[in-house]
């Protein structure tokens, strides 16, 4: 039997990092983001040995390992974590297994990629071994894979937005409770924005757990200045929602641009020379406002233009050493079939 699976990649539109613990916790948070047509994989195959046979080719690990009763580990860390909570959580393996991954955009790239792969991991074995998970209890046992098993630094709304897929309004409670709040956005809408929008990948990814560290410090320890901005961003992610039904993309891209100045207040390496000159390089073009897709520091920077001057963006930022990448949004979330 061979089974695959794939997960969208999000887009982060607004309110990011306040679904990040402690801030969460403390005031709540908000966020609103939008998967698109960029995608993590995975394929199981069974094998008739006691073995997984791990390819991995986002993590740079291809390796085989002996299947006993421990748990596993290959090096292939997001693999080992899904694996070992699913034979803790549901049982033994039906047989050895080859498994395959891989993803369309980098990681640290800052659409959610691990987050989203974990998903994508998860949801293959809930189809091989007929795991009956809703998109709640997938996206909530993902976080809780790779939050608290493997103990690596993020949010929460990359699980939630990979599981769902779509335009989704978010919110994140004490207890790690989450709320999705699917949002119908009209076609003209959706055309509209991907007719005003450039996704520009800066050619660097970036250590998110090092910035989502500093976030969490300073919501930890009160920093007035860090915490205040995390509140507006909060706010954005309001204002935005209702521009964004509305079809308002002036105000869309005039809240983005202010929710950019106070994310960065957030972390000091949310922003660096790389991403600035990208910046400056479209707004000289012409682009109206901007911010970094995810933690910050590199990757992804979404960027909002008068569709009528989009290629006179798009040729000024073909000079830099970043590229721009076409995408479409997509409301389909993660997925899995049997072959």
């Amino acid at each position: 039997m061979i089974v695959r699976s794939k997960a969208p990649l999000r887009l982060g539109l607004a309110g990011g990092g306040t679904d990040v613990s402690p801030y969460s916790d403390l005031y709540g948070g908000l966020v609103l983001n939008a998967t698109i047509n960029l995608s993590a994989y995975c394929t199981i195959e069974e094998l008739h040995l006691p073995v997984m046979r791990v390819n991995a080719a986002d993590a740079g690990v291809r390796c085989e390992v002996p299947l006993g009763t421990g748990p596993v580990s290959s090096g292939a860390l997001l693999i080992d974590g899904v694996c070992n909570r699913v034979m803790r959580d549901f049982g033994p393996l039906p047989s050895g297994f080859a498994i395959t991954t891989y993803n369309d955009a980098p990681a640290g790239s800052g659409l959610g990629t691990s987050s989203t792969m974990v998903v994508c991991i998860l949801k293959c074995f809930a189809e091989w071994m007929n795991i009956p998970l809703g998109d709640y209890e997938l996206a909530r046992l993902a976080y809780e894979i790779e939050r608290k098993d493997l103990l690596l630094a993020g949010g929460k709304q990359d699980q939630y937005a990979a599981a769902f897929g779509g335009f989704n309004f978010m919110e994140f409670l004490p207890s790690d409770m989450v709320i999705v709040n699917p949002l119908r956005v009209k076609d003209w809408i959706v055309e509209e924005l991907e007719a005003s929008m450039l996704l520009y990948f800066t050619g660097r990814s970036r250590d998110g757990a090092a910035i989502i560290s500093e976030q969490q410090k300073a919501a930890k320890q009160g920093n007035a200045r860090a915490v205040d901005a995390m509140h507006r961003i909060k706010q954005s992610a309001v204002d935005m929602k209702l521009a964004l039904l509305s079809g308002d993309m002036a105000s869309f891209a005039s809240i983005m641009g202010s929710a950019w100045e106070d994310k960065k207040k957030m972390a000091d390496a949310i922003t660096n020379p790389l991403i600035q000159e990208a910046f400056d390089t479209a707004m000289s073009a012409g682009a109206i406002s901007g911010k970094v897709s995810g933690a910050g520091g590199g990757g992804f920077i979404m960027l909002m233009v008068p569709p009528a001057g989009r290629m006179k963006v798009i040729d000024v930022l073909s000079a830099l050493p970043g590229r721009v990448m076409p995408f479409q949004f997509t409301d389909k979330g993660a997925r899995a079939w049997k072959l």
